[in-house]
């Protein structure tokens, strides 16, 4: 019971400094120090505070204008390589225009059967192959190739059945 006693009196005298402790520290704001105490810590902290946000302004800077560099780099590659896609894109389409106009000349003619032959387009140059039923056929299909504006060759492949 002695034991009990004792137990319940140290738990009461830890509960009274905690309590007395805490009030004390909520009651005077926070802090058990004063104003003087305070404010002796931070002479000189507003010019070091000054001299690192130079410092970072600077840095800042200086990542800005490599961005800056690199982005004008960047550009110029992509410019170039935008170029070089048009470019390709015109290639390729005027190929693709030369190719359907030869083979629209091909149906609409009455001695030619289109559908028997090909026709392939490289820049300028025509390629026409597949296989005719007489030399006659041959001869006029050729001709509405040579004939088309925008070719300058035109290369025969052509077989007589």
């Amino acid at each position: 019971m002695f034991r009990g006693l004792l137990k319940l009196v140290l738990i009461l005298v830890i509960l009274v400094a905690a309590g007395a402790f805490l009030l004390g520290w909520w009651g005077s704001g926070g802090s058990f120090l004063t104003r003087d105490q305070v404010e002796v810590g931070t002479a000189g902290v507003e010019e070091k505070a000054r001299s690192a946000g130079a410092a970072a302004g600077e840095k800042t800077a200086q990542a800005a204008e490599v961005a800056k560099d690199k982005t004008a780099q960047v550009a110029a590659v992509v410019k170039e390589k935008t170029a070089d896609a048009a470019v390709r894109a015109s290639k390729a389409w005027d190929e693709g225009s030369l190719t359907a106009k030869i083979k629209a000349k091909m149906a609409l003619d009455d001695h030619v059967k289109a559908r028997n032959l090909n026709v392939d387009t490289v820049g300028t140059v025509v390629t026409v192959s597949g296989t005719v039923n007489s030399q006659a056929e041959k001869d006029r299909a050729l001709q509405l190739a040579k004939d088309t504006l925008g070719v300058t060759q035109v290369i025969d492949k052509l077989q007589i059945r």
